[in-house]
This record gives C-alpha cells, structure tokens and sequence, in this order.
C-alpha cells in the first residue's frame, strides 16, 4: 500500500513540476502567436490558459498539452485585418461547434487512416516551424542581434540545451528545463547581465477575463463572413490535436481517444471565445517538453494551465525577466526531439513514394499550414497507390471449344481502366467471347463504363461477349451491353460498386 502510495505521489510531483515547466514556456509562444494573429498578447495568453485548462478537464489526451498556435494564428490574421477582434472570437466559437459535431459523430477514428509517411512528413514539418518560429527571437527592435547581444543569446541557448541534455542522466526528480529556467535567470538577474528577456517581448500582466459576448451583428452576412474561417481553423484544429494525439500514442504506448479529444478541443473553444480567447488546439512542441519531463497524466496540463493563470495575474513581472534565450534553448531541444531523424536512414529503405510523400508533406507544412499538408500527402499516397495497382490487372485467355474465355485478374477502377482496355482485340477473337471476372473486382462506375464500352466494341464487329461473374449492381448499371451479362447467382460475387447512380 505505501508502495502504491508513493508511486502516486511521485506522478503528482512529475506532473505538477512538468506543468510548471510548460508554462514558463507557453508565456512567449502564447504572445507570438497572438503577434502572428494581429491581437493583444492577453488574447494568445486567455486562449492558452483556458483551451489547454478545459481539454484537460474533459477532453484531453493525457499528457497533450494544448493552446494558442501559429497554425491557427495566420489563418485568423486576415480575418481580424478586415473585420476586428469581434468577429474573431465569433468565429472561434462557431469554430468550437463544428468541433463538437466531428467528435459526436465519431469521426475522430478516420485519423487512424492517414498513412504512416504522412506523419513522418507532419512531425518533420512541424519540428522545422518550431525552429524557425525561434529565429525571430535573435532580433532586437527588428534588427539582428550582434556582438555581446548575440554571444550571450547563443550562450544561454548552449547551456538550456546542454542543461536539457545531460541533466536527466543523472537525475530526473526535477525537470531539466525547470532547473534551466529557473537556474539561468537568477544567473542573469543576480549577476547583472543584459540580455533579452520576455519582458521586452510585451507586457503579460492582466486580470482574469470577463464573459463576453462577441460584440458583431447576428445576421446571415455575419455567417457568411465567419463560416469559412471557421470551418478552417475547425479542420486545421482537429488534424493538429488528433495527430499530436497519436504521435504521443507512439511514444508511450498507449492509446487516445480521438472522438473525446474532438470533443474537449470544441468545448474549449465555445468557451474560450466568450471570453476573449483567440482560440487553439494541441501543441506538439510543449506535448513533447511535457513527455519529456515526466507528465502523462491530465494532471500537467491542468497544472500548466493554473500556472499560467497564476503567471497572469500575480506574477507577471517575475516572468517577464525569463531570458528568451532559455526559453528557444528549451525549442530547440524539443526540435531535436521532435525530428524523426531516423527517417533519413529509411531514405533507401522504403520505397521512393513513401519518401516522396515524406518529404513533400514535411514542405508543405513548411511554406503552408498543416490541414493542407495532411490533405495532399493523403491525395498523394491515394494516387501513388491507386497507379500501383493499376499495373496489376492482366487476364489469362484460354479456349473451350470455339469459345475464348480471357479470365480478369486484379482490381478494375478508374486507374486501371487504360490498361484494361487494351487486353482485348475484338477484330480478332472468334465469335463468341466470354470475360469472367471471377478473380478481379470492379471497383467503381469508370470499371462499369469500361466494360460497357467492352461490350459494344464486340457488338459492333458482330461478335457475341458474354460477362461472368459480375455483382448484381455491377449489372444493373450496364446500358450498351443489355443481355450479354451472363447471370450466375450461386457464383455471382456479392459486393457493393461505388456509383452515385444506385443511390439516386
């Protein structure tokens, strides 16, 4: 039993001590994003302290950490440009709805199906954006740091990093990027050191938000202007959580569930838009500081969510003399930690289209956003997939009697059809034909129109083709081929065909 008491205990402390950890640093990525999104920092800082309180409260993976992110923040930089923060938080509720919806109708398992390069491809990119999201912070007033400013950032950034590295292999019962924070900036503050701190960032005192209903006409014009970016920052949102999801599923051999963190991450954000939050969803950068310092439980980021909270409205000024660069030492680690460095060993390993699906998604995550990255390397492998199998379908032609029968192998779909078509030579073959597609499966209304097509090549030299073997929907979409369908019901294949014409 005291066993069992202490190994509780020790999970409190690594979660409450890692929660720590993650707000210390959420504070100056918080204020970024709301930069990026043309907000008051406490608009990047509400939003981070509610979304990741609430998605911990009922709807968090545990150990996921979750609240403002650039991902989200430039899609919502043109709508405030145009229409003000009002009509953001509009959209950030309605954006929370959608959410509620995808998880309540169960969709939340269709992450199961993106495709194994595509995350390698996602946790590349987003380990890139991390990196370059820090760059900014090596400029003062817009301009590059350089002499003494620039040593003495590379210099706390080297001893976060090297703190980070070879602290947890001799303890692990304080996080190391706790002791970097906390040891570094009494390093700077006591010694006297100039340095750019988050202070010089913005302001981050505040009080705790109001309620507040987004000030903007209730109207369908209004609906027309925030629907598209709901739907957006909804999708962007979603994919972002549900595959940070399962990247921290990999790590710690458990499993999430996607449809509950659908859920969490809309209610979060119905909340968070009344009051004055720019919104968010799972970040992987501080999931993974969270990982790495020993929370994996819901515990964390209610902890990092409270501490946040506390940073806001008590002490604001003590974290405000944080220096910045302990803070990109500490993204930097996670960068290293994120980057799935093994990928290049795989380069020749894998076949070329898995890594070109690799690559091109950790690009477009880059250059673009993460819903669209995900969305063509799922299009990208579908196509790499589809070609394939194309080149898998050939028939075997035998006689019986003054009958030739060719018998189809492998799958019939728009892909393949080329290649169907030219199997046969209807000027040549005998009389009667026969096609028994016994051992292929016809896939979709281009296999259909193939065949038919088929069919009335035959009819039109004067030959006779019979078809075996085909489903029963197979044979009612048939138009030029009329009774050349041989029936066969014991033999007949019993299978669905995708065609929009057997639901209208």
């Amino acid at each position: 039993m005291f066993a069992l008491y202490y190994k509780h205990a020790a999970g409190v402390k690594d979660d409450v001590l890692s929660g720590l950890t993650v707000a210390l640093a959420l504070v100056p990525e918080a204020v970024a994003f709301a930069f990026v999104a043309g907000v008051h920092p406490l608009v990047g800082l509400y939003a981070a302290f509610m979304v990741g309180l609430i998605t911990s409260l009922i709807g968090g993976r545990p150990g996921m950490i979750s609240g403002a992110t650039g991902a989200l923040a430039v899609v919502m930089v043109a709508l405030v440009a145009q229409h003000g923060v009002e009509y953001l938080f509009a959209t950030v509720v309605l954006m929370g709805v959608l959410q509620i919806i995808f998880g309540m109708c169960k969709l939340g398992k269709f992450i199961r199906m993106v495709p194994y390069p595509v995350m390698l491809g996602f946790v590349n990119g987003l380990a890139i954006v991390i990196f370059l999201a820090q760059i900014p912070q090596f400029q003062i007033d817009g301009e590059w740091m350089q002499g003494i400013d620039l040593y003495m950032m590379l210099a706390l950034v080297g001893l976060t990093m090297a703190i980070m590295y070879f602290l947890p292999k001799f303890t692990r019962a304080v996080p190391a990027g706790l002791v970097a924070i906390v040891g570094l900036s009494a390093v700077v503050i006591f010694g006297g050191l100039d340095t750019k701190t988050v202070g010089d960032i913005a302001s981050i005192g505040g009080v705790f938000p109001p309620f507040h209903v987004p000030d903007i006409p209730v109207s369908l014009d209004t609906l027309y202007i925030i629907f598209p970016y709901a739907i957006i920052l909804a999708a962007i949102g979603l994919i972002e959580s549900l595959l940070t999801m399962t990247v921290i599923d990999e790590m710690t051999g458990t499993r999430g569930q996607g449809n509950r963190v659908s859920i969490g991450q809309g209610a979060s954000n119905v909340v968070t838009g009344f009051f004055g939050g720019m919104g968010g969803c799972a970040m992987i950068g501080q999931s993974m500081i969270n990982i790495s310092s020993g929370g994996l439980r819901n515990l964390s980021g209610i902890s990092a969510a409270l501490f946040l909270l506390s940073f806001i409205l008590f002490a604001n000024e003590l974290i405000e003399m944080i220096p910045v660069g302990v803070l990109v030492g500490i993204m930097f680690m996670v960068v290293i930690g994120t980057f799935e460095w093994g990928s290049f060993k795989l380069l020749n390993k894998i076949p070329k289209e898995d890594s070109f699906v690799g690559i091109l998604v950790a690009v477009v995550t880059v250059f673009t956003d993460l819903a669209i990255a995900v969305i063509v390397g799922v299009i990208a492998t579908a196509l790499m997939f589809a070609w394939k199998q194309a080149k898998h379908i050939h028939t075997v032609a035998t006689l019986e009697g003054e009958v030739k029968v060719y018998t189809v192998y492998g799958p019939l779909f728009f892909a393949s059809v080329h290649h169907f078509n030219e199997l046969f030579d209807p000027a040549q073959d005998p009389d009667e034909v026969v096609i028994d597609f016994a051992n292929s499966r016809v896939a979709d209304h281009s296999a259909i129109e193939a065949i038919d097509n088929l069919a009335e090549k035959y009819t039109k030299v004067g030959k006779i083709l019979h078809l075996r073997h085909l489903s029963k929907e197979c044979r009612l979409l048939f138009e030029k081929a009329g009774d050349l369908v041989e029936v066969n019901i014991q033999e007949d294949p019993k299978y669905h065909i995708a065609d929009d014409k057997l639901a209208s």
